[in-house]
């Protein structure tokens, strides 16, 4: 249920090149699902940000996995322990946790909730392995942690500096990873080329939001049928081949 919440900083740590993880101590942790989203109130700037929950700690506290990309985002990582985040959340239609084996694709900020999926899925018994892309080695984010949760990873970077040199697919190619059920969070070009080769799965799509609850329509998408559809209500997650991508 979405609720509107005071959030208390327990840390806000830099984790690689501009990206920030803070854990919050907030009483909606426990109604988080994978793959969903809260909007954060930055004070002293009125729209909020949508940021994608990395994973659940307990029922009191949860963690993002943030980029700086502007004043909003440089504002929030300056932010201290036992400051107050105003949030709004939880937020989004997020990954179905089925019982089978999952290939997690991530692509760089696409990376962090896949955390908490692959948390789900392993706790229910199930082989996960993530396939991580980045641009150059210095970009790689919560490979440790996702290691840690139990998934196998593999990588890939454009320059060849981590992993296989090249995209996420050519990880999944090069390692011979054969598992049909693929869930993928990353920039656009990364999910077509998942969607181009898997038939079944889900993809996430990132979009500027501003409400964060479908009523402004600032962040529609078509779908098979050239019928609207809000990534911030309808998604961020959608079956492959349900919209346009």
């Amino acid at each position: 249920m979405m609720q509107v919440n005071n959030a208390i900083i327990r840390s806000n740590e830099n984790i690689g090149k501009d990206v920030y993880r803070m854990v919050l101590e907030t009483s909606i942790a426990s109604e988080v699902a994978c793959g969903q989203f809260v909007q954060v109130q930055v004070p002293g700037f009125y729209l909020r940000r949508p940021i994608s929950v990395s994973e659940v700690l307990d029922e009191n506290h949860l963690v993002l996995v943030y980029k700086t990309v502007g004043e909003g985002t440089a504002a929030l990582s300056e932010m201290k322990e036992n400051e107050v985040v105003n949030l709004f959340g939880p937020l989004g239609t997020g990954f179905p946790v089925e019982n089978r084996d999952v290939v997690l694709v991530g692509g760089g900020v696409g990376v962090p909730p896949l955390v908490e999926t692959a948390k789900q899925y392993i706790s229910n018994g199930n082989q996960v392995t993530a396939v991580l892309g980045f641009n150059t080695k210095a970009d790689a984010i919560l490979v440790e942690r996702l290691k840690e949760c139990g998934a196998k990873v593999v990588t890939a970077s454009m320059d060849g500096s981590l992993g296989t040199k090249g995209t996420v697919m050519d990880a999944i190619k090069e390692n011979g990873i054969e598992v049909p059920f693929v869930l993928a969070c990353g920039p656009l070009p990364m999910l077509k080329a998942v969607a181009s080769c898997y038939s079944c799965g889900y993809v996430s799509l990132e979009a500027r939001m501003a409400c964060g609850m479908g009523a402004c329509m600032g962040c529609v998408v078509q779908d098979e049928n050239g019928q609207a559809k809000r990534v911030c209500k309808d998604g961020p997650v959608f079956q492959i081949g349900k919209v346009v991508l």
